[in-house]
């Protein structure tokens, strides 16, 4: 890297992670991760990561991640892994197998697309 021309940012946090937030009403006609049961899961993993002192991974309460119907959705940058998970275990096991050890947990990858 030439030093004259080039610069590379410092990396904050590695990794960060997004989950969406998004709580609709019941009426709504779309879902929502919140009707999904994300906000107790979303408060396990920011309250494992700061009890564990995790302070190289970042935690994001993001809006809607554009799939409202597949959710409760979190996203693990910089890799793209999106994960579905359901229950407080699956939270415990991302946190130790891809945020700790950085191995992809493959029973909860989710593969998007947009139709």
């Amino acid at each position: 890297m030439n030093s004259e021309t080039e610069f590379q940012l410092p990396q904050l946090y590695r990794p960060d992670v997004f989950a969406c937030h998004v709580q609709r009403p019941p009426t709504h006609p779309h879902a929502s991760c919140g009707a999904a049961g994300a906000q107790v899961l979303w408060d396990r993993m920011r309250n494992a990561i700061e009890a564990q002192g995790l302070t190289d991974i970042g935690f994001t309460a993001a809006g809607c991640l554009g799939f409202c119907n597949a959710g409760p959705l979190m996203a693990v940058y910089p890799d793209g892994i999106w994960y579905r998970p359901t229950t407080a275990d699956d939270i415990d096991e991302i946190i130790e197998s891809h945020l700790k050890e950085g191995k992809r947990v493959d029973r909860l990858v989710v593969v998007l697309k947009r139709s």
